[in-house]
């Protein structure tokens, strides 16, 4: 019995962070880029290239995710897992390899690519293995690291780029405020950490009601708890005289914002006063 090796599954309608003229943008730098440095075809690997070029952020669960980028097309690649909805929060193409024969991605992405070509990679993120099998299957005349590029690029923010992060750092402030409103002694870390999250997430779904809710958290340390930065949030109760350490971190379409605070149980409670400040 033959079975597809890769396949079309389009449904529902198209939902993206940005207009299509800001993908538009963003392809049209990247290709000049590309003509630049003779490049025929770009095999984007990681969450952050496919993320910015596409829109769609992939959750990979052990499965190889790409977008290509040629001189006239764009075009995600997923798990069938994923169904339509890299489709619906991509920009461009999507094609969707099956599981019936290993490498399928490869053969997937070969359809656009072609063989013998001049190909980008990412050295910073593709494995080793997976280099190999780019080698293999897409046969390339060369490969050319294009990581340090896309890095430059996506450092150049746009104004719709500006938007977005301006609304994550007053989303992080929503979420430091009900931070503090849920501090006292006796309160588990745990209990304040879902406090501010709680809050960031109802944000987000006020301000882009169209969004995918999805990577928000709080790291909320307390006592000796505070002596890493990046220690988790553990069922520990909060003691007068603690130090506390509030970080909140909203994450609207990929864009990774932060709000990061220390203060002692007793500024706390002088703050949740008649008079009380900013967080």
């Amino acid at each position: 019995m033959e079975r597809p090796q890769h396949y079309r599954f389009h449904q529902g309608q198209k939902t993206l962070p940005f207009s299509d003229a800001e993908y538009e943008a963003r392809l049209r730098k990247l290709r000049a880029q590309m003509a630049e440095m003779g490049v025929d075809a770009c095999v984007l690997t990681s969450m952050h290239n496919v993320g910015y070029y596409s829109g769609f952020l992939y959750c990979a669960f052990g499965r190889p995710y790409a977008q290509v980028v040629t001189a006239t097309d764009t075009c995600t690649f997923s798990a069938g897992i994923d169904a339509a909805q890299p489709w619906r929060r991509g920009y461009g193409d999507n094609i969707t390899y099956t599981d019936w024969q290993r490498n399928n991605y490869w053969r997937a992405i070969q359809t656009v690519t072609g063989s013998g070509k001049v190909i980008g990679f990412e050295g910073d993120h593709i494995s080793h293995t997976q280099l190999g099998l780019l080698d293999a299957f897409l046969a390339p005349s060369a490969k050319t690291d294009i990581a340090p590029t896309t890095m430059k690029l996506r450092m150049q923010k746009s104004p719709a780029e500006i938007e977005l992060i301006r609304a994550g750092a007053a989303t992080a402030d929503v979420g430091g405020y009900a931070i503090k409103d849920a501090i006292k002694a006796g309160v588990r870390e745990v209990d304040v950490a879902m406090a501010g999250r709680d809050a960031m997430e109802l944000e987000i779904a006020r301000r882009f009601p169209d969004s995918e809710i999805r990577d928000t958290w709080v790291w909320f340390q307390s006592g000796i708890n505070t002596d890493g930065a990046h220690n988790p949030v553990t069922c520990r109760k909060l003691e007068r005289g603690d130090i506390l350490s509030l970080n909140t971190f909203p994450m609207i379409s990929g864009y990774y914002t932060a709000l990061e605070r220390t203060l002692f149980v007793e500024e706390v409670d002088a703050l949740m006063g008649p008079n009380r400040g900013t967080c």
